[in-house]
């Protein structure tokens, strides 16, 4: 079987991530190739919301799958936090298409 490798794109928006935010990010989306080995690509927005609170530390996730695009958003007080809720929110969708895509 061959790998396909997915395209993982990390932007950052009002700060610089750390290598190691980068490479956390990049991990956990590539993961996400288990339970859909069709995705071409991910595209990772970071950023910091401009709010006094706490929770302002968005992760944005846009998953490129054939015939779908996925979307997740999700805001807490960590990027770390954030990208592992957006990729739980991803395996929920992508197990959603693979049913739909059963059926059809």
């Amino acid at each position: 079987m061959e790998d396909n490798i997915m395209n993982i794109r990390i932007n950052s928006l009002r700060f610089s991530p750390t290598q190691q935010l980068e490479s956390f990010v990049e991990s956990k989306v590539s993961k996400l190739d288990q339970y859909n080995d069709e995705i071409i690509g991910a595209e990772v927005f970071l950023k910091l919301e401009n709010t006094q609170d706490e929770a302002n530390k968005v992760a944005e996730i846009r998953l490129e799958i054939p015939g779908n695009e996925l979307f997740a958003k999700k805001q807490s007080k960590s990027f770390e936090e954030s990208t592992d809720t957006a990729i739980d929110a991803l395996i929920k969708q992508i197990a959603k298409v693979k049913k739909k895509n059963k059926r059809a």
